[in-house]
């Protein structure tokens, strides 16, 4: 028998399911009774695009190195993480194949980034990127190439070169305990539950800040090329992080116990959704008749959020919201719930 990991630190890609990940670790952490490392003041992210401090964290003079988790967007500084979480968390995080991550983040970013902006849709953009990147504008341009490098603390601009790849590799592996891939979310969400020693209601979801099929670009089989160049350092990221899972779960888990456990976690997210779910699946933003239940919007995404059923019982009806409940809504939540004499969120 193991026991549940309760200092965990997420760190919180972009553009990679993260939110529903984020939504998991929020719950975990209720359920628990755990201190969760919230942003500071009026921040919603722990300082990004800024490399973390722990002073972006709210009350880490009062508290010190007693959070026990840490999963809001940071850039990361494991220096000053460590400063935050204790000696013993278990660090981990996700990474999506960067073909489909380019075209996602150019449609949620689309108003956010000068290199979209200025560009009619994503497979221009591709064609020559360098027209409409320019790299003193990094800071406004992170979405536009290499996001995850970025994310992960490194130089997104920098130099496609085979010996500088390698050490940051090398660096990710020794920071991280674990890292997950989004293109194989289930495989991950049974991958994580073993790793933490957690139940599997604690590690099911509803898919949330995805968006609507109509607000896809389709790319070029060149686009899908030229990502793998544009991006090449967050391309060799994803190959190498995405063998080392596979390796991971055979070592661990075996495919067929996989196979299993995927379907089990599968029947048991349907079961919930037939119990919270008025339309069995996630809706249009015009489409949510609770608008406190509204995911963020933004760019040219349509983000879909959920209805509930009408006639659940206080406790199944606390399960169900918070299964729901976006990014923004769930963190002001907690916010106020762990630092009540703060100005709400």
């Amino acid at each position: 028998p193991c026991r549940a990991r309760t200092n965990v630190m997420f760190l919180k890609t972009h553009k990679t399911a993260s939110s529903t990940l984020l939504n998991i670790m929020f719950r975990f952490a209720e359920r628990y009774n755990l201190t969760v490392a919230l942003p500071a003041n009026e921040l919603v992210h722990l300082g990004y695009p800024e490399t973390f401090l722990a002073q972006f964290v709210e009350g880490f003079q009062a508290i010190g190195q007693n959070y026990n988790i840490m999963c809001n967007h940071l850039r990361f500084n494991p220096s000053e993480v460590q400063k935050v979480m204790a000696a013993d968390t278990f660090y981990f995080s996700i990474l999506r194949n960067p073909i489909s991550l380019l075209e996602s983040s150019y449609v949620y970013y689309k108003d956010d980034v000068p290199a979209f902006r200025i560009s009619k849709d994503v497979n221009e953009y591709l064609a020559s990127p360098m027209k409409y990147y320019h790299p003193p504008d990094y800071k406004k341009n992170i979405y536009a190439r290499n996001i995850m490098w970025f994310d992960f603390g490194y130089d997104n601009n920098a130099e496609d070169n085979k010996k500088y790849i390698q050490t940051v590799l090398k660096e990710i592996e020794q920071n991280f305990h674990l890292i997950l891939i989004t293109d194989y979310f289930d495989e991950s969400m049974i991958l994580l539950k073993h790793t933490l020693c957690w139940d599997l209601d604690d590690v099911i979801y509803f898919k949330l800040n995805s968006r609507s099929q109509d607000t896809v670009q389709t790319l070029t089989p060149e686009s899908r090329e030229r990502i793998k160049a544009w991006c090449s350092l967050d391309w060799e990221l994803y190959l190498h992080f995405n063998r080392s899972f596979w390796r991971r779960i055979e070592e661990t888990i075996g495919l067929e116990e996989l196979e299993n456990e995927v379907n089990h976690l599968r029947t048991r997210q349907k079961e919930l959704m037939e119990i919270c779910l008025l339309d069995q699946e996630a809706v249009g933003k015009d489409h949510i008749n609770n608008k406190a239940l509204l995911p963020y919007q933004s760019g040219a995404a349509n983000i879909l959020g959920y209805n509930l059923k009408q006639d659940l019982d206080n406790r199944t009806l606390r399960t169900c919201q918070k299964m729901v409940m976006p990014e923004l809504q769930y963190m002001s939540y907690l916010y106020a719930v762990q630092h009540p004499h703060k100005k709400r969120k």
